[in-house]
């Protein structure tokens, strides 16, 4: 049964619901999939808007064919549009996390260069179309051959964010694990999106703040032994300490215990204080370990429907929702839509003159139907000369410049869907319409001058002196003009360059103190 929440629905489940109306949208779906279906790997990244940046020929050079042959079933096994459903996003907006080096699966053994595929997601100031990117992680001190010529900000692997020990969330061929994995086979016995008194656990487990957010606590021992035996280290008689990071500045330290190996180990909190370089050394539970399925918490919250789901992931979750979904018959997820102007067989009525008039579209544009095309060439005129326009143009106008189906637009945009946004568009005011001056056309030209940013991170082609963002954030300039030169310590004077940097370059007296003038 759907839960009510008594206040209001909290706001993490408002942005996954518009993340799952407008993040990957069906189109990609089915793209992805049937290039995949036929072994176009290559095909399903392009398809879910994915860059590969490494070659596997090069990498066969340097790690011999073994390493290249599993590397190559692991692609062909690799569900781009379910990995980019799973991406770690942030709010409010829903946005891929950005700057984030995410390992998949992990190659090699101890003595061996360390090799794991990684997806990256861009910088904020380059995350126009939500493009994340696949490549190839030597280590530290390794660099690959063929590298990009971009210059990723946190090239290294995230320790919180990381998917290898996760294949259910990328692997199209591990996806029926989501369940058991996610805890959607136990009974949701407390009403709430998790489990806050696992059996064994007690103390820190029991504080407020788990309240506050996703926390799946019940399955966090399992979780932790399976990530304690992938970093080397098992829990010897059942014991090991690992981290959870709860929030900025927030984290709890734990261990497992367990009698002998042959009892399931549970969790209490670390009864030893470790001073901080410890602890910082300690393995981190993954962020998927420690917090609960999003699509889990939007069914049983009544906030969507199995259908909206992707199909592995509905696939894998249907079984066990469909008890949850039962009392939720009513509850919808907010359909992304084109705004009432966007169906051709229903016009838009307006009052005009004292009668009621249509508007729709005609001749692949929005037309004032009941009016003769020699009655609006006059109008037009009328209005370029000042004077008053009919309200049937003064509708259309204000359809052109700021429609109600604007959300919708700014949703996709926001999350790179560039086709299903101008579909909306054409649907709306027609293929053959021309934009007028308005809140739509600024969307649509600050989308387009995004992508040149993201084209220009992706291409190494960045080149501004680092102090140029503070002029360029006050004047609105673009992420290009926000970036530091990486390649440059001592970038030269010009007119970019922020007249209180110029001047201090410049002046006799340049005190050593480095205090603007």
């Amino acid at each position: 049964m759907a839960h009510h929440f008594a206040n209001e629905i909290p706001t993490r489940l408002l942005m996954w619901q518009r993340v799952r109306a407008y993040a990957v949208p069906p189109s990609m779906i089915e793209t992805a999939t049937a290039r995949r279906a036929v072994g176009d790997w290559a095909g399903a990244c392009a398809a879910a808007r994915t860059d590969v940046d490494f070659d596997l020929r090069a990498v066969a050079d340097r790690h011999g064919t073994d390493l290249t042959a599993r590397l190559r079933a692991d692609l062909r096994r690799l569900a781009p549009d379910l990995l980019r459903w799973n991406m770690p996003r942030i709010a409010p907006d829903g946005r891929l996390r950005p700057g984030l080096t995410l390992t998949l699966a992990r190659y090699g053994h101890s003595g061996d260069v360390p090799l794991s595929l990684v997806v990256r997601t861009p910088p904020t100031w380059a995350d126009a179309g939500q493009r994340m990117s696949l490549a190839v992680w030597e280590g530290r001190g390794n660099p690959a051959r063929g590298r990009p010529a971009h210059s990723h900000p946190h090239p290294c692997p995230e320790p919180r964010f990381r998917f290898d020990l996760h294949r259910h969330l990328w692997d199209a061929t591990r996806s029926a694990d989501l369940a058991r994995r996610s805890g959607a086979d136990r009974p949701d016995v407390t009403g709430a999106s998790t489990a806050l008194n696992p059996p064994g656990a007690c103390g820190a487990l029991d504080e407020p703040r788990l309240q506050d957010g996703p926390w799946a606590v019940g399955r966090w021992a399992a979780e932790a032994e399976a990530l304690l035996r992938a970093e080397g280290v098992p829990p010897r008689g059942g014991r090991g300490a690992f981290t959870v990071r709860l929030g900025a500045g927030r984290r709890a330290v734990l261990e497992l215990v367990a009698p002998d190996d042959s009892h399931a180990p549970t969790l209490r909190p670390l009864r030893t204080t470790l001073p901080s370089q410890r602890v910082g050394a300690l393995p981190v539970l993954p962020d998927a370990a420690a917090r609960t399925l999003p699509d889990l918490e939007l069914l049983r919250a009544g906030l969507i429907t199995a259908e909206r789901l992707h199909p592995l992931v509905a696939r894998a979750l249907a079984a066990p929702a469909s008890a949850g979904a039962s009392g939720s018959e009513g509850a919808s997820s907010p359909a992304p839509t084109g705004g009432p102007l966007c169906v051709t067989g229903d016009p838009h009525r307006v009052e005009c003159r004292g009668e009621v008039h249509r508007i729709a579209l005609r001749d692949g544009m929005l037309s004032a139907v009941d009016h003769d095309q020699v009655t609006l060439r006059r109008e037009e005129l009328l209005v370029a000369l000042g004077g008053p326009a009919l309200p049937c143009l003064r509708a259309i106008d204000a359809v052109h410049r700021d429609p109600e189906a604007l959300p919708a637009v700014r949703e996709r945009l926001r999350h790179g869907d560039v086709a299903g946004a101008l579909a909306v568009v054409e649907g709306l005011l027609g293929p053959a319409a021309v934009l007028r001056d308005g809140p739509l056309r600024e969307e649509l030209v600050a989308a387009a001058a995004r992508r040149i940013d993201h084209g220009l991170f992706r291409a190494g082609l960045v080149a501004e002196h680092p102090a140029a963002g503070t002029r360029a954030d006050a004047a609105g300039g673009s992420g290009a003009s926000r970036a530091a030169s990486a390649g440059s310590r001592r970038p030269r004077l010009d007119r970019r360059t922020p007249s209180v940097i110029r001047s201090k370059r410049t002046s006799r007296f340049r005190p050593r103190t480095g205090v603007y003038r």
